[in-house]
């Protein structure tokens, strides 16, 4: 296993990778939240997933041109720094480990969920502290045993879905099943038609279903501790229309062929649902099985993604020298156990309010989602048009449709942007978002900018174990090595 200049463990793979990607954009949004976007746009949900993972594409292929040329842990946020400004990278690494932070609320939460499932009268929050805790302790080893792990998990999740949709074709087609209702295609059309809740609510499942596609900027993440990420990223990358159609599209189309959508429960697993709909219980506790290993998964990859990324905004002095600390394994703990505490907040909010949680959440999440998105584009614009003819030639793995497709994409992300302030529901993602933006900025004036720039010259084994950075670091730290 090699370690790169800063220490950090490079010991992903290939198969990793790709999990990984997996185990973000595959995870609470499509098991749990897609009755929410479904409820919203009825059937036409169907397009406006197509339509958003068509724009997350071109997110993700800006990103990983950016990402091959110069592999790092800090990522979007540390591309941000160089070709927009400190601010602009400031801003953003904060608001992907925010946005990582409240995924996780959400993704624990629907843990609880799934657990009632077999347990209903145990209180959801003792399931939520358990897996932040479990999770949390498997991320501290080692970034082998995170991407083995998460592999495996991932890997479930896969053969799962595939194995839900083939059921569901087949209850579909011979009939399979004692439930009552009507299973078949018509199902999509016969329920008020395509655009069932109208323009208006096919607009706002966009608020959901952008949320469903949080986390696979995660690509960008792992490249810092990629072996081979001119290979890797590529891979992970290209397959993302394949997933979002076989993922997404398909298999929510099997769902409301099976369960008209208006009949689908948003207090569980529309997953769960339709097989117990129709009389298949074993199947549907199989399938809960599977939902809650997603929620762990994707709680894994966030985990993950929010403490590289907190590492990688020490490195540049964008955050406390504490951060950088890492174990003998090349595991950064500090910013690990920052993620944990973080989680230990969706406990309470889970006893406090276990019914408004969900749909809070994601609401903010697509916020910080799409603000990540937004500036991921914005930074590829401005590095691209600052190249050379001869540079951007040169570039192994460039993003296709160069500029329109990026436009398009910018235009797309400030769209959903401003449709969170039209209804009333999702109105709190835009007023935590400007305060979240408000208070960054003013952390950003009064302690980032007065600092002096420099580059970190601290060598790996001086960040590890309980050893403190010296050196260009000690600035950033009050008396007695305390961070401030």
């Amino acid at each position: 296993m090699r370690t790169d200049t800063t220490g950090l463990s490079r010991g992903l793979r290939s198969r990793h990778i790709r999990f990984i990607a997996l185990g973000s954009a595959i995870g609470t949004g499509l098991f749990y939240g897609s009755s929410e976007s479904i409820k919203a746009g009825g059937p036409a949900v169907l397009l406006a997933y197509l339509i958003g993972g068509a724009a997350v594409f071109l997110v993700l292929r800006s990103l990983g041109e950016m990402a091959v040329a110069s592999p790092s842990a800090g990522s979007f946020g540390e591309y941000a720094t160089r070709h927009l400004g400190p601010l602009a990278g400031f801003t953003t690494g904060w608001t992907y480990a925010f946005e990582m932070v409240i995924v996780c609320v959400a993704d624990i939460t629907a843990v609880g969920v799934y657990m009632g499932f077999w347990f209903p009268d145990v209180p959801r929050w003792i399931w939520v502290l358990a897996a932040v805790l479990l999770i949390g302790m498997l991320n501290l080893v080692s970034v082998k045993v995170f991407g083995e792990l998460e592999f495996w998990l991932s890997l479930v999740k896969i053969v799962a879905i595939v194995a839900m949709i083939l059921v569901g074709i087949a209850v579909i087609a011979f009939g399979l099943g004692s439930g009552d209702g009507h299973v078949g295609l018509s199902n999509l059309w016969g329920h008020g038609g395509f655009f069932a809740n109208g323009i208006d609510g096919f607009v706002i499942s966009f608020a959901v279903v952008m949320f469903a596609f949080g986390g696979t900027e995660i690509i960008g993440v792992t490249a810092g501790e990629a072996e081979s990420p001119e290979k890797t990223i590529p891979s992970a990358v290209n397959s993302i229309p394949l997933r979002i159609i076989l993922f997404y599209v398909l298999t929510l189309a099997v769902i409301m062929s099976i369960t008209p959508w208006q009949d689908i429960d948003s207090s569980g697993s529309p997953f769960v649902e339709i097989f117990t709909g129709v009389g298949l219980k074993s199947a549907a506790a199989v399938l809960n099985l599977v939902v809650l290993t997603a929620a762990l998964s994707a709680i894994n990859s966030d985990i993950f993604a929010a403490g590289r990324t907190m590492y990688g905004l020490a490195e540049r002095r964008q955050g406390p020298a504490v951060m950088l600390r890492l174990t003998r394994n090349g595991v950064p703990w500090v910013t690990t156990l920052i993620m944990i505490g973080a989680l230990l907040l969706g406990v309470l909010l889970n006893v406090l309010m276990p019914d408004r949680i969900f749909l809070i959440i994601s609401s903010i999440a697509t916020f910080a989602t799409v603000w990540v998105w937004l500036m991921i584009l914005l930074t590829h614009v401005k590095a691209r048009r600052s190249m050379s003819a001869e540079e951007a030639a040169a570039l192994k793995f460039p993003a296709p449709f160069w500029p329109y497709g990026q436009i398009a994409a910018i235009v797309f992300m400030t769209a959903v942007m401003v449709l969170l302030g039209f209804y009333e529901s999702t109105r709190i993602a835009l007023v935590v978002g400007a305060v979240w933006l408000a208070l960054l900025a003013g952390v950003h004036a009064l302690w980032v900018r007065p600092r002096r720039p420099g580059p970190q010259p601290v060598a790996a084994a001086e960040t590890r174990g309980d050893q403190r950075p010296d050196g260009a670091l000690a600035d950033l730290e009050g008396p007695a090595g305390t961070p401030r």
